[in-house]
């Protein structure tokens, strides 16, 4: 059996399962890895011996390592949670999936991962692509939820857990619990640490003359879930009034709103693109986080650096900041659909710059202008 039970301690209690070697399977994307790490680290205390692998895609892999530093081996600041990452790119795969290059890719990974020898595979993304993999990696046991969010995953488990908890963290601890076989609370987690981005950013700061800063991110994974990009600009010139300055984050193809945003902010704001690492080290230094549902605002809960979220189609119970100082401002007329619309959100379009802009000044106020990160 890959799973053992010690004998009984003399009071009686079971110690629960002995795990040496366990794989945890979260691909993508950046808020899902993130709403996943307080699981992985509960699985990890309740495992301090084990072997911890996670499976992810190469993109969102510097959300475990940093650049540059092995994947495998010894724990450091640069890979603090997972022994192993395991990384795979399944949309560069498909595009020349029977190339030569891509197959010998695509064997290397599947050769680390089954020669790892992991005992129990737990699929914490709950889609058909993951529990396939999870099941591949020659795990005897693979746990997930009952009722995934593509059905026909739970086929690939051996052991369906019934989530429990309203938001995404917790339905994520409950299938950890079920691992574990104790209750489990959500663990402070940490993320890699890179000294040149870290270095970097301080230097991009200083050219600018930052010290004390808010981080304002117009974009989001979709139109709908957008609130427009010119009141953070509005935004950032009410922060300035405080003297705090305000840093406008965008990704790939956000450079319209970045800009859009940097122009109504009159001067108060700087648009500054960034790795996920530079990221990770520029969010550390932040005295707020003001934003809607995308993953820079959950790296910012993660570093428990207080949060405007700025919420439309998707509910804040599931989705909000979780476990920092935040407030959620939502407008009643909003529906919760995860439809992928374009057009923004009618509800958000309520949530006006003074709402915005009062509750910032709020989260500053008990914070005392300090951030505690």
């Amino acid at each position: 059996m890959p799973l053992s039970w010690a004998r009984m301690h003399s009071s009686g209690a079971p110690p629960g399962p002995k795990v040496d070697r366990l794989l945890i399977v979260r691909l993508s994307a950046m808020g899902d890895v993130i709403h996943t790490l307080p699981a992985a680290y509960a699985l990890r205390e309740a495992f301090p011996h084990a072997m911890i692998g996670w499976l992810i895609e190469e993109r969102w892999a510097e959300l475990l390592c940093a650049p540059g530093s092995p994947r495998r081996g010894q724990r450091s600041p640069q890979r603090p949670l997972a022994d192993w990452v395991h990384t795979v790119n399944l949309r560069g795969w498909r595009k020349s999936l029977f190339t030569i290059p891509t197959l010998q890719q695509v064997a290397t990974v599947w050769n680390d991962v089954r020669g790892a020898g992991y005992e129990v595979a737990v699929d914490l993304q709950g889609a058909i692509r993951s529990a396939v993999l999870a099941r591949w990696s020659n795990a005897h046991v693979v746990y997930g939820v009952a009722e995934p969010r593509e059905a026909p995953s739970s086929l690939w488990y051996t052991r369906r857990v019934i989530a429990s908890g309203i938001h995404v963290i917790e339905q994520n601890l409950s299938v950890a619990a079920a691992v574990a076989e104790k209750r489990m609370k959500a663990p402070r987690v940490e993320l890699p640490r890179h000294p040149e981005a870290e270095d970097r950013m301080n230097k991009k700061l200083a050219q600018h003359g930052i010290t004390d800063f808010a981080i304002l991110n117009p974009g989001a994974g979709w139109g709908a879930k957008c609130w427009p990009a010119e009141r953070y600009g509005q935004v950032a010139r009410a922060l300035a009034a405080t003297g705090v300055r305000s840093v406008l984050n965008f990704g790939p193809g956000e450079e319209g709103l970045a800009q859009l945003a940097e122009a109504a902010s009159e001067g108060a704001a700087v648009a500054m693109q960034s790795s996920v690492t530079e990221l990770v080290a520029l969010t550390r230094r932040a005295l707020l986080f003001v934003g809607g549902d995308t993953g820079p605002m959950h790296l910012a809960a993660a570093l428990n650096v207080p949060v405007v979220g700025i919420f439309g189609p998707t509910d804040p119970a599931r989705n909000g900041p979780y476990g920092t100082r935040s407030i959620v401002l939502r407008n009643p007329a909003s529906l919760t659909t995860h439809s992928r619309r374009a057009d923004p959100d009618e509800g958000m379009l309520e949530i006006g710059t003074e709402a915005v802009a009062t509750a910032a000044h709020q989260l500053l106020t008990l914070a005392d202008g300090k951030h505690h990160g």
